[in-house]
């Protein structure tokens, strides 16, 4: 018994196994077949995102031919994507070519020439952005718009550059090249600097005729700065003089005052100056005596430059000091060269820290002393060499010693003498170069001067009659300030890169003096050294000429540039450019440089260019500062590449352009510490119309402009949005849409049509307003507001209903959002020239309408009258508050799970008017509410709160909306609005 129990469950068991064996077998064999399912239906997923992707990717275009696009819009913005191609094409088309022939009146902008030294900054971006809005509206405008480009060869700042490179790379100065060598290293730089920058300038959309480009110191404009300098020289205007000057001993030349940067220091500042390995100490002033020659008796004089004792030819005294006026008619005697020093009673401006005692004089290093010197015939001994220097005026002991190595020197050797008495803390401004950092020496030299009162004064009339406007007004009062306190220019400098001074030397046999420059009178000026030497013969006749040299210096950047609008349209020469062109429209630029620039291009032009103004209206932008309002600065590692912006860059890349440049060491870490500190995460791709589009719109910033690339981001941000609503409007339009060629009606359009019509009339007149009165910022917000708030936000939604199938007003519908896009896609243009160019171009045409090549080229949009229509903007207002105000109970905190549900409301009017505004609009509002259902009732019968199922709000005194809920909504909202009570 037991035994077959035992058999029968082991037959079970065995039954058991063998079917589940089985049922793993089928189940592997489904397996297998699903797993052979899944790979083919994922292969043909892959093939069918494979054919997606290539229609939503442009087929390669060749460089310089019109842009091929996808056949279906990408889903997403890709600013490198939609920014390729177009360019190169706009260019090659030659759109930015203005006609010196044309009948169309002139719009002529001349780009402020970059310098040579570098690539462009954010800063030089701010100006492409500005005036490639204004040139393109211009185009669009009917107007023959030439925007010429240019590059500055900016004498010092390039030779500076251009010397560091050198000295890194092989450890020589320019010295040791040569003038000609060295020169040759510079053009080479100037070649590939340029053309870093012509790729910065075409990469941010820039619409320059290339066709007219110039250099300052191409053939040219050579030319032109030497007649002008022949014409000035002829009339008196330019002179030469032995003067004062600021002298920059690290880089031997002279400088201008505006190019020296006044710093404060209150007590002993130990401050780093180039040339010198340790920093060298300000704010001490120094007292030492000076023996009386008779004997018995010393002066005490104090000084915070001890050097320059060494020029010493008097020591006065005021005439009011009883302690040392009797002094006066006696000498004392220069310890270190013997030279007798007169005592002399003058009312001279002595330093507060001194009092009314004894001062030293040394005419030629001092601002005050050389007119003391001049006035009581004093001797005036220059004892620096032009690189800093003590020569052999100053004393044997200290000749070849670098001054503030001198300055150490003297100090000791005069405490050896028993003379020194003692230095203490004081109060005192040192002038530092904006260049080099060098410490500005006065130092007496013969210069070139262009005498400046005479062309000031018609500067200041021609501001006064209105001949040139400043936008904004502030700066007239700015322009006269610089104007009515000029002094006369000097525009030697002491450089190798530049224009050579047309001016030659004259030796003659019966000079006493053979040196160059030893008589002011032996100079003559000429266009070239054969003129010259016809100058000479005529001006010596009858004297034997033993030589004639020409000036080894060079002209100072600015003269060169004064002339740049007169230059770059061919002057001297009388070109068809020049007879068309000139003078320009407009000169915009930054308001720092109002004088060093725009007040020369005015005195000059005027001068030499016939008399008539360079340029109608002065048009002056704000100032760039980093986020936290600081100066951009290679050193401080805080300025912007717009490269850097448009394409995106990590902070290892922005490290990597440091280290490419001439920071030495210890600024390099500063720098990068900086860039850790700002972009910590680099700087992500936002493409070049989202950075024009922040720039443009900061210009409203007073007169700076804190540069947050935040913003910038933000706009990227609404490009995709922008991409998006096109797409959506694209998809509606469908592929076979043809817009008719007749004129629109909008009276006969739905409501949401006749709207959004009469807001982008509105829109158009603001934009063009605020673009005739150089409000640019406020055109840029106009265009975002409609885009954004207006089409995007509403319109887009409100339309919705009318694309389906059925809907008598989809033909209204589709024409209207067709003429939105295309309209607004040119208002935004001047703006944003890539991606408008992209959308516009996917645009349908009208039937038997000749479509312009490119958006550039159209019409810019201006004002319909029969677009207009307040009655539907102010019923629409009723609209919009209302589903604000729906929305807003929606979104009251008891409400958030049912955000995306569609609700039962109603409107309770107070009167016949608002419940006919109201009725009529059902759609747009349950459209844009999204609602299930909207009804309007009058007042009385509120039928939500007898019934106690709904949520109220006011809208305003004529109109209530109710939100309908079910029982446990109303209770939660009942139970929040009394906890909100007794709160």
């Amino acid at each position: 018994m037991e035994l077959e129990m035992e058999r029968r469950l082991k037959k079970e068991h065995n039954a058991k196994v063998k079917a589940l064996k089985k049922q793993k077998a089928i189940e592997k064999a489904k397996l297998g077949e699903l797993n052979a399912k899944s790979k083919k239906s994922a292969a043909k997923k892959i093939g069918k995102e494979e054919e997606n992707h290539a229609d939503f990717s442009d087929p390669e275009t060749s460089i310089g031919e019109r842009k091929r696009l996808s056949s279906q819009m990408a889903k997403h913005y890709s600013p490198s994507a939609v920014e390729k191609s177009w360019y190169e094409w706009w260019e090659t088309s030659e759109f930015f070519k203005a006609d010196a022939t044309s009948s169309k009146p002139q719009f002529v902008i001349v780009l402020p020439p970059p310098n040579v030294t570098g690539a462009l900054h954010i800063g030089h971006a701010l100006t492409c952005a500005v005036q490639d809005t204004l040139i393109r509206w211009k185009r669009m405008s009917g107007f023959n718009a030439l925007w010429v480009p240019g590059f500055d060869h900016a004498g010092i700042a390039t030779q500076v550059v251009v010397e560091k490179h050198l000295s890194r790379e092989t450890g020589l100065t320019r010295h040791d090249f040569g003038r000609e060598e060295f020169l040759n290293h510079v053009w080479q730089w100037t070649e590939s600097k340029s053309g870093t920058i012509k790729s910065q300038l075409r990469r941010m959309g820039s619409s320059l005729d290339w066709s007219r480009e110039c250099f300052t110191m191409d053939e040219q404009r050579s030319k032109a700065v030497t007649e002008a300098f022949v014409r000035l020289h002829k009339e008196g205007l330019i002179y030469r003089d032995l003067r004062l000057v600021h002298w920059d001993c690290f880089l031997s030349t002279a400088i201008s005052k505006r190019e020296v940067e006044h710093i404060e220091i209150k007590e002993r500042t130990p401050i780093k100056v180039p040339g010198y390995e340790k920093p060298v100490v300000f704010g001490l002033i120094t007292s030492f005596a000076y023996p009386l020659e008779r004997g018995g008796g010393e002066v005490v004089v104090a000084t915070t430059r001890v050097e320059t004792m060494l020029g010493d030819t008097a020591i006065a005294v005021h005439p009011d000091d009883a302690r040392y006026k009797h002094l006066h008619g006696e000498f004392a005697v220069h310890p270190f060269n013997g030279r007798k020093l007169p005592i002399i009673c003058d009312e001279i401006l002595v330093d507060p820290n001194v009092g009314t005692g004894c001062v030293k004089i040394t005419p030629a290093h001092d601002t005050n002393d050389f007119d003391v010197g001049r006035r009581h015939n004093l001797e005036f001994i220059n004892v620096f060499t032009d690189d800093g220097r003590i020569n052999a005026n100053g004393g044997p002991d200290f000749t070849g010693m670098p001054r503030f190595a001198a300055r150490e020197a003297i100090i000791e050797a005069l405490r050896k003498k028993g003379l020194y008495r003692g230095e203490e803390n004081n109060k005192m401004t040192i002038g530092v170069c904006s260049r080099s950092s060098d410490v500005a020496e006065p130092m007496l030299k013969p210069q070139w001067y262009v005498s400046c009162s005479l062309m000031a004064k018609e500067a200041l009339d021609v501001a006064a009659n209105g001949k040139i406007e400043f936008i904004p007004k502030q700066y007239s009062a700015e322009w006269r300030r610089w104007l009515e306190s000029i002094y006369d220019w000097c525009i030697s400098r002491q450089l190798w890169w530049g224009h050579r001074i047309p001016a030659w030397y004259a030796t003659l046999e019966e000079d006493h003096l053979k040196e160059t420059g030893a008589y002011n009178d032996h100079w003559v000026v000429a266009r070239n050294e054969e003129d010259a030497r016809k100058e000479a013969a005529q001006k010596f006749s009858g004297k034997k000429l033993l030589e004639l040299s020409q000036d080894p210096d060079v002209l100072d950047t600015w003269f060169s540039s004064g002339l740049f609008p007169l230059s770059v349209l061919g002057w001297p020469d009388e070109t068809e450019d020049f007879k068309a062109f000139y003078p320009t429209s407009v000169l915009e630029t930054g308001h720092d440089i109002l004088f060093f620039w725009v007040a020369r291009m005015v005195m000059l032009g005027m001068k030499v260019g016939g008399g008539d103004v360079p340029f109608r209206k002065v048009f002056l932008h704000p100032m760039i500062r980093d986020a936290h309002g600081r100066k951009m600065s290679k050193s401080l590692g805080n300025g912007i590449d717009p490269l850097e912006v448009i394409n995106g860059v990590t902070l290892a890349g922005l490290h990597a352009r440091l280290e490419e440049g001439i920071l030495d060491p210890k600024e390099l870490v500063v720098a990068k510490e900086g860039q850790v500190k700002d972009f910590p995460n680099g700087i992500p791709e936002c493409g070049a119309d989202s950075l024009r589009f922040a720039l443009v719109s900061y210009t409203a910033q007073s007169d700076k402009i804190n540069m947050d690339v935040l913003r910038v981001v933000g706009y990227r941000q609404w490009c995709n949005k922008l991409w998006n609503a096109v797409r959506f409007a694209m998809m509606k339009l469908g592929d076979g849409y043809t817009p008719p060629s007749q004129a629109l009606s909008p009276g006969a359009m739905p409501f949401s049509c006749q709207w959004i019509l009469s807001v982008l009339n509105m829109a158009i007149s603001k934009t063009v307003d605020s673009l005739n009165a150089f409000e640019l910022s406020d055109a840029a917000n106009t265009v975002y507001a409609w885009w954004q708030y207006q089409f995007c936000d509403v319109f887009i939604e409100a339309v919705k209903p009318y694309f389906s199938a059925e809907n008598p007003g989809r033909t209204h519908a589709q024409y209207a959002l067709w003429v939105c896009l295309e309209t607004s896609l040119r208002l935004l243009h001047p703006f944003m020239p890539f991606v408008t160019e992209e959308l516009w171009q996917r645009l349908p045409s009208p039937q038997d309408c000749e479509r312009k090549a490119s958006i550039m080229i159209c019409d810019y949009p201006s004002p319909e009258e029969k677009w207009t229509n307040e009655k539907v903007e102010t019923e629409m207002d009723v609209v919009l508050v209302t589903v604000k105000t729906l929305r807003a109970l929606r979104a009251a905190e008891s409400l958030k799970r049912r955000v995306n549900e569609r609700l039962h409301a109603f409107a309770l009017c107070e009167n016949a008017l608002t419940l006919g505004i109201v009725q009529s609009h059902e759609l747009e509002i349950r459209t844009l509410a999204n609602l299930s259902s909207f009804e309007v009732v009058l007042k009385g019968e509120d039928k939500a709160a007898q019934s106690g199922s709904a949520v109220v709000e006011t809208v305003n005194e004529n109109l209530k909306v109710y939100l309908k809920l079910d029982g446990a909504s109303i209770n939660a909202e009942l139970s929040l609005r009394k906890t909100e009570t007794r709160l």
